[in-house]
């Protein structure tokens, strides 16, 4: 199923030069503190992706990896920015600021040239931490002698970190090509030889992962062993400490077995034994002393303080799932759930604001270094309380008609229709075979005719009936922000795409989807195009289907695995017939 797929931006290398300028200001501007420390780890960030982006022009136009002159300079610069993160962390947020000359090295670049930077998955969705690199290789008892050697994306920067924490030289970063799950690195043959050389010394391999095969990591150390690097001499560092995913090859899955890898986990670097450290102690110093320890939520776990009967639960896809803690403090119940390091957390955060002025949401209280607060209530889900039919609409209405009125999003934000036709069209393959994929490849014609009508927006991405409280008769939506950005290949997209959403997960009968449409028109002032509509819902449908497909075999058995492929059979039935009349015609005016 195609599910997955990576957000890149376009931009000009002055572009981003003055964006990464103006964070530095920030910095040295702010007083000492966890809020500098995490807008310093932003500045570090979006410096990282600034050097990828040169580093990754050079490769393409190349064909291979070498040391040019850019990576230096750009490697050096990061390593630099490493050591003020290290600093700014071993400190307790308390050392001076960068100086003004931090970003030198990148001063270099041509700056009229066009970049794409990916946007790092570990940083963004998963709550992996700058600093655990730190610890980790402060740790590893590897010395000052060790090559660093980092496969981008998210490895440019963790493997700066490393090299900052050990006093190594300057990192070499790879970008592994070809299959997911049987990626190769081209390298500059007289490189190669430079860097591998050396009669000792270790060779650490930094990124985060491993995925599902860990092709990447064993492509590097495919190249160092065919180099004559002893695999003794091969160190890992991942971002976790589980074995090779089920796609891995025998000969990388022995290796990984055998080899030294170090890491400190996300519970080991910031749930520590006491309140008055890590995410406890930064949770208080935004809502006060804590009234109780945090009480993880995270994998699905929040269902068991939503419902009276496990066998209520609705599907979760556990391992995607962002972390997430409930604290208590000043007699109130708050949730702690990571949004992303990086501009995503403000950006979250502002928008969270907005939503809940407009009382569509809960309250976006603050974010601390990666982690947006919000409140936490103790209220039903609109998937156990009946609801009026009428006043259901209104309201999600009225609230897709503020998203598409207030959070416009840029083109390059979203897959395109011919993107998604294309996913559609391939998952409807594997779950109902050539023939009615044939046929919805037929009814989805038009993806480029309607491209013109398509006006991106930050999106909600997730109606489904379990994310609205039911609280004293109003309706609340949750998780609101985060699936416009996720680690899926939607993005942002046309509020059309929201009204799909809401027709499947709210069951919403044909007379109720016009009154719908009518109503975002109204409060947003932008038609819902219903030609669109009908491109965009069965390709919702194949999307659903697809990801609760793949979350259910990544689990195998066991209850969630049963709750996905139910949802995913649900799915998969109604893109059968997705119940659009074809004759309609665009909402009319409100």
């Amino acid at each position: 199923m195609l599910v997955y797929g990576d957000i890149e931006t376009v931009q000009t290398v002055k572009e981003k030069q003055a964006a990464v300028a103006a964070l530095l200001e920030s910095v040295r501007a702010m007083p000492p503190g966890i809020a500098r420390h995490g807008t310093l780890v932003t500045l570090f960030i979006g410096a990282s992706e600034l050097v990828q982006g040169v580093v990754d022009a050079g490769f393409h136009e190349r064909g291979f990896d070498t040391l040019a002159p850019d990576q230096e300079a750009g490697m050096a610069c990061l390593v630099r920015l490493a050591q003020e993160v290290d600093r700014s962390w071993r400190s307790g947020f308390a050392s001076a600021p960068p100086p003004t000359g931090a970003l030198s090295g990148l001063r270099a670049f041509n700056p009229d040239q066009i970049i794409r930077t990916r946007q790092a998955e570990g940083y963004a969705f998963y709550a992996l931490y700058p600093e655990s690199y730190l610890e980790a290789a402060r740790s590893s008892g590897l010395g000052p002698d060790t090559r660093v050697i980092g496969i981008r994306s998210i490895g440019m920067s963790l493997s700066a970190l490393v090299a900052a924490a050990l006093g190594a030289p300057v990192p070499f970063t790879l970008r592994p090509v070809g299959h997911p799950f049987e990626r190769e690195v081209r390298v500059d043959p007289a490189l190669t030889h430079r860097l591998t050389s050396g009669k000792s010394g270790a060779f650490a391999v930094v990124d985060e992962g491993p995925g599902l095969s860990g092709s990447s990591f064993g492509a590097v150390a495919d190249w160092l062993e065919e180099a004559g690097i002893p695999r003794e001499r091969i160190y890992f560092f991942p971002s976790h400490g589980a074995p090779l995913g089920p796609q891995a090859s025998d000969r990388h899955r022995e290796r990984w077995r055998c080899a030294p890898r170090h890491l400190v986990p996300f519970e080991d670097l910031l749930l520590g034994p006491s309140d008055s450290e890590g995410l406890a102690a930064w949770t208080a110093s935004l809502l006060g002393p804590l009234e109780a320890p945090l009480e993880e939520l995270s994998g699905g776990a929040w269902r068991a303080r939503a419902y009276a009967d496990e066998a209520q639960w609705p599907p979760a896809n556990i391992q995607q799932e962002r972390r997430k803690f409930l604290a208590r403090a000043g007699g109130a119940a708050w949730l702690v759930r990571f949004a992303g390091l990086g501009e995503s957390g403000e950006r979250k955060l502002a928008m969270g604001r907005k939503l809940h002025e407009a009382g569509f949401t809960p309250e976006a209280r603050a974010l601390c270094h990666g982690f947006l607060v919000e409140r936490w209530h103790d209220a039903r889900r609109l998937d156990r309380v009946p609801v009026d039919g009428g006043h259901l609409v209104e309201r999600v209405g009225a609230y897709l008609g503020f998203r598409a009125g207030h959070f416009p999003a840029e083109e390059q934000q979203g897959a395109s229709l011919q993107a998604l036709r294309h996913m559609a069209t391939y998952n409807t393959g594997q779950a109902l075979g050539d023939e009615a994929a044939a046929a919805l490849t037929t009814s989805l014609k038009d993806a480029e005719a309607l491209e013109a009508k398509v006006r991106r927006v930050w999106t909600d991405n997730r109606m489904h009936a379990w994310e609205w409280l039911v609280l004293d008769g109003h309706l609340l939506k949750t998780d609101a922000l985060d699936h416009n950005a996720a680690h899926d290949l939607v993005g942002c997209q046309d509020i059309a795409w929201d009204v799909a959403g809401a027709i499947v997960e709210l069951d919403l009968p044909e007379e109720a989807t016009s009154r719908l449409c009518e109503l975002v028109q109204q409060h947003s002032g932008y038609p819902v195009h219903l030609d669109l509509l009908r491109f965009l819902l069965p390709c919702y449908l194949a999307f659903q289907m697809g990801a609760c497909h793949m979350a259910a075999g990544a689990l195998g058995e066991g209850n969630e695995a049963v709750r996905l492929r139910r949802a995913a059979e649900r799915y998969r039935h109604l893109l059968r017939q997705p119940g659009i009349r074809q004759e309609q015609e665009e909402a009319p005016a409100g």
